[in-house]
């Protein structure tokens, strides 16, 4: 376990996205194509490891099976830690986090409200009705990561023809990555669809957050919390991506022991 955890948090977290980020992309482990790891990555990649659970999902609606495998996988891990995942170990996510700390001149920051999040479960029933009625991956087919991860490197490694869908496809990419300049982490707050299937466990996780007696509600967790959630209101809300920056920020903020109903695990604290 941790020890001392508050003020290592950041330093921590951003050594193990740089892992993952390498490790979702090493070719040779390729034997583990088959593990829907509940990441944007896409399984498209040249260099991709994993595979991606939503192009997963819809792979199998369009056939009319049901993906036992990944839907059990996605509940087993949302079971234990939530969107855990999100902060800690997704590539796409980590890039949102680099580009949004570029300050560009004449884009200034700007906040997503909480309450827009509902908009990723828009495009979860998207992910999860079309291939009904289409029999294809469609979100697969506009999805950002798979643009920028798969599309474009094959397009250059095979000499491909570019039609008229893949520049479409680059003006997504592109619009969602201007977007990553002036908000934090705007795919993951109002179009991930992984990000909505998680999000649904994080009230009953074991990994948890709680809000200590004595909190005086004065916002430095909102501040700072990439999601803008109030923390002090919805510790364990759908938005959470568990990154754990309001630990790190504010004593008042505790982080319930994984698997079991022990509350004493705050940060700072020794483990």
């Amino acid at each position: 376990m941790l020890k001392n955890i508050g003020k290592k948090i950041g330093s921590l977290r951003t050594k193990v996205q740089i892992s993952f980020m390498i490790l979702a992309n090493s070719l040779f482990l390729k034997h583990l194509m088959f593990f829907p790891f509940p990441i944007m990555n896409c399984y498209s990649c040249p260099l991709a490891v994993f595979s991606c659970p939503i192009g997963t999902l819809q792979y199998f609606i369009g056939i009319g099976a049901v993906p036992f495998y990944t839907v059990g996988v996605l509940g087993s891990i949302g079971s234990l830690f939530g969107r855990f995942s999100c902060g800690w170990a997704c590539p796409f996510g980590f890039i949102q986090d680099l580009l949004y700390k570029i300050k560009i001149p004449f884009f200034k920051k700007r906040v997503i409200p909480e309450r827009y999040g509902i908009i990723k479960y828009i495009f979860l029933g998207i992910v999860i009705l079309l291939p009904i009625f289409m029999a294809v991956p469609f979100f697969c087919m506009i999805c950002p990561v798979g643009t920028l991860e798969a599309g474009i490197p094959t397009v250059l490694l095979l000499n491909l023809d570019i039609n008229l869908f893949f520049w479409i496809k680059i003006g997504i990419l592109i619009a969602i990555i201007l977007t990553m300049f002036i908000f934090s982490r705007p795919f993951c707050k109002l179009f991930c669809p992984l990000g909505a299937i998680l999000g649904l466990f994080n009230k009953i996780s074991g990994f948890r957050l709680r809000v200590d007696d004595g909190c005086t509600k004065c916002g430095r967790c909102e501040r700072v919390c990439p999601m803008n959630i109030k923390v002090y209101k919805s510790p364990n809300s759908p938005n959470c991506i568990r990154c754990l920056k309001c630990v790190e920020e504010c004593n008042k903020i505790s982080i319930e022991r994984p698997l079991t109903n022990d509350k004493s695990n705050k940060a700072g604290d020794n483990i």
